[in-house]
């Protein structure tokens, strides 16, 4: 997908010489990443790549390296990662996503919305339950009868009423079937257009080739590419995403 939006001028998210090590193996290896505010930009990579480590050190859920006394630095919209604050123009949506089973699907947008500090406003969430192909009478039920897919639709809806700045969505269409995946592509191009930020991680090529800005791909820990999917396929002079994707992690 070709846009103007690679030319930035305000970053939403910065990674500047990232480290991370588990048990001697190096998850991140100086990790150098801009994501432009407004953009919609994919994070691929295989499994063990490097991309959930990568999000939960944006997120401070784990503490990057010290490697020669420099751990690096992840700023988001300007803030260092490291202050609470940082984290109030962001929703974010993990890859294993298991909302506490004992809630009804509604009380849990309810006190979604109190987390973030917005009010719950029943036409709204009726509206956005529509567009993720999720049948509102699901709220009445408790979320331990719910599918994958269910648990999957009611964590995007929970992130997207949030009406944040910045998405941080870690395989958001895990689960979902066709419909709802087409649905959750419309949308998030949607939060794009309003001039959102989205960032995500994806197995799915096409769907990153289709919706994307500019992707990064990770590679052992390491940033191997950054730039357009046009440009990946030029530089691997390659016809397809996915042949240009295996010319450069093989």
């Amino acid at each position: 997908m070709s846009s103007n939006r690679d030319l930035v001028s305000t970053f939403a998210l910065q990674f500047q010489g990232v480290n991370k090590t588990y048990a001697g193996t190096a998850a991140l290896r100086d990790f150098t990443l801009g994501v432009g505010a407004g953009e919609c930009f994919g994070l691929v990579g295989a499994n063990g790549a490097g991309k959930t480590t990568l999000i939960k050190c944006l997120l401070d859920f784990c503490e990057p390296d010290h490697a020669s006394g420099n751990s690096g630095t992840i700023e988001i919209f300007g803030v260092s990662h490291r202050q609470t604050a940082s984290r109030a123009r962001l929703a974010y949506l993990p890859e294993r996503f298991n909302p506490p089973y004992y809630l009804t699907g509604g009380d849990f947008l309810r006190y979604m919305a109190r987390l973030h500090r917005v009010t719950f406003a029943p036409a709204a969430v009726q509206t956005l339950l529509g567009e993720l192909d999720l049948d509102p009478a699901a709220l009445t039920r408790p979320v331990r009868a719910y599918s994958k897919g269910m648990n999957q639709k009611l964590g995007l809806a929970a992130c997207l009423l949030s009406h944040k700045d910045l998405y941080v969505l870690d395989e958001p269409a895990s689960g979902l079937d066709p419909k709802a995946r087409i649905l959750l592509k419309r949308k998030l191009k949607a939060l794009r257009d309003e001039g959102k930020t989205v960032f995500f991680t994806s197995h799915v090529l096409a769907d990153v080739e289709e919706m994307c800005d500019r992707i990064a791909v990770i590679d052992g820990g390491q940033l191997r590419f950054t730039g357009t999917t046009a440009e990946l396929m030029r530089d691997q002079n390659a016809g397809d995403i996915e042949q240009a994707f295996m010319a450069l992690v093989a």
